[in-house]
């Protein structure tokens, strides 16, 4: 259940999602992380940029959150997404220290579960990412399993994805999500994807082929009191998929150089995605880049269906 916002958080919306959210505007946030953390300056704000311009031909409003200088910011204007995007060590931030940064006044990126949390906070019903965190490979060793399953289960935000991060143990993700009783809808399949393919080879636990659906789903969630996110899984665009088979030959080695390199915590899917980077010589970043405007996209129907 999402608690009262606190009138000492230091929060502050962009003139752009205080007039959304003043005339009641569908609005979709957007993550941080992949700004700061997902590909390099200028990359990063080109990819920025396309993704809040489709949402906003779609009919919504962009709402890139991060916490810069100790404040939580609903939403970037031009000149602070720019300053992100060529910002350096930025902490990457979870439900464990997205407080630690407000109240250290440091700046940090906020990844799935940080971002559920500030769009919660703000109101805000949809968020579009490109994946969603899981149980990593070996969990049962390291009990490495991301803080995102949690957020889902007790954060009302939709979530729309392409499926769990194709490094992830997805059948164990899944079954994680099932025991938190998270819906995980995939939209028009009924495959689940597996990120930057579009079948992981698993059964989708629920269909649902269009925004109006979905929105009326979480409607219905609603009138039952059901706490907790939706997790949308949109499968990415045939033309832009890496096949399942040829994409675990990469996953393989670069596991093994992560374990080679003793690569812990927070900083293992970042060094995952940078060697799946090199290893598919960069066939890997330009389809993470088609599946999230293609997840903006979808994201921004189901708010606009929301508002209905």
């Amino acid at each position: 259940m999402t608690r009262p916002v606190s009138a000492l958080l230091p929060m502050q919306y962009s003139d752009e999602v205080a007039a959304a959210k003043a005339r009641g505007a569908p609005i979709v946030a957007l993550e941080s992380t992949i700004i700061t953390h997902g590909m390099p300056y200028p990359g990063n704000l080109d990819m920025a940029r396309s993704v809040e311009r489709i949402i906003r031909e779609e009919g919504a409003v962009p709402a890139t959150i991060a916490v810069i200088d100790g404040i939580l910011h609903i939403g970037l204007d031009e000149a602070r997404l720019e300053a992100l995007a060529q910002t350096e060590g930025a902490m990457k931030l979870s439900r464990a220290d997205l407080a630690f940064a407000i109240a250290e006044r440091r700046t940090g990126a906020t990844t799935v579960a940080a971002t559920m949390i500030g769009a919660a906070r703000a109101g805000i019903k949809v968020f579009a990412t490109g994946g969603i965190g899981g149980v990593h490979r070996k969990a049962e060793e390291t009990f490495d399993i991301s803080a995102d399953l949690d957020e889902l289960s007790r954060t009302g935000v939709i979530v729309v994805c392409a499926g769990a991060k194709a490094i992830l143990d997805i059948p164990k993700t899944l079954e994680v999500l099932e025991t938190r009783g998270v819906p995980v809808v995939t939209y028009d399949s009924t495959i689940f994807p597996a990120f930057w393919s579009r079948d992981s080879g698993l059964k989708s636990p629920l269909t649902l082929n269009s925004p109006a659906a979905i929105a009326n789903f979480q409607k219905v969630r609603d009138q039952l009191g059901v706490d907790g996110g939706m997790l949308i899984a949109n499968p990415v665009p045939e033309a832009d998929e890496i096949e399942r088979e040829e994409m675990e030959i990469y996953i393989a080695r670069a596991l093994d150089n992560a374990e080679r390199d003793e690569i812990a915590g927070k900083a293992v899917t970042p060094y995952l995605l940078d060697s799946l980077f090199r290893l598919t010589d960069g066939r890997s970043l330009r389809t993470n880049i088609a599946l999230v405007e293609n997840n903006a996209r979808l994201a921004a129907e189901i708010a606009v269906a929301l508002a209905d």
